[in-house]
């Protein structure tokens, strides 16, 4: 009689529920660009509470802006470095699926890379529209549902890696 298996093991964990999540992100991070562009001219700001405020940025660079102001060159590039760790991540994640926190910040960073190339792809810059700021310190870099997910995924990756070390 053959038995069946209730848990997936390492190699036969299913893709399909990270490649959701990652979907969702992709998702919202859409839908909120496409919501603000349609609401807000460039640079258009509306106060929300003392700290936080939506905006309609464009960043042609990356983090924090870096390299926005190099001639055009750095879309395609940071495209093709976005595209290669899509592939990496879908072969991690293959390999590791059955892993769950790893896959879920492997997951909220894909999601987020997808969408910051979609906006490359398509405006040639990335559309970014949530502005935190502190009195006296001045303003956090407008950023995106996408770099959130990066950023979440990153803590969560971060997280992954010290508990593993701590077994």
């Amino acid at each position: 009689m053959a038995t069946k298996k209730i848990f997936p093991t390492k190699s036969s964990a299913s893709l399909t529920p990270w490649l959701g999540i990652a979907a969702i992100v992709v998702l919202f991070d859409q839908l909120s660009k496409i919501t603000i562009t349609k609401t807000f001219q460039l640079g258009e700001e509306k106060v929300i509470t003392s700290f936080f405020n939506l905006v309609l940025a464009y960043n042609k660079g990356a983090a924090f802006s870096f390299l926005s102001n190099s001639g055009g060159w750095q879309r395609y590039f940071f495209t093709a470095i976005a595209l290669g760790a899509v592939a990496w991540i879908i072969v991690l994640l293959k390999k590791h699926g059955s892993q769950r926190l790893f896959s879920w910040a492997l997951s909220l960073i894909l999601g987020g890379a997808i969408g910051n190339v979609i906006d490359r792809v398509l405006y040639g810059h990335v559309v970014d529209f949530l502005d935190f700021h502190w009195s006296g310190f001045g303003h956090f870099p407008a950023f995106n549902i996408a770099d959130s997910a990066i950023c979440i995924g990153a803590a969560l990756f971060i997280l992954d890696e010290l508990r593993r070390v701590n077994k």
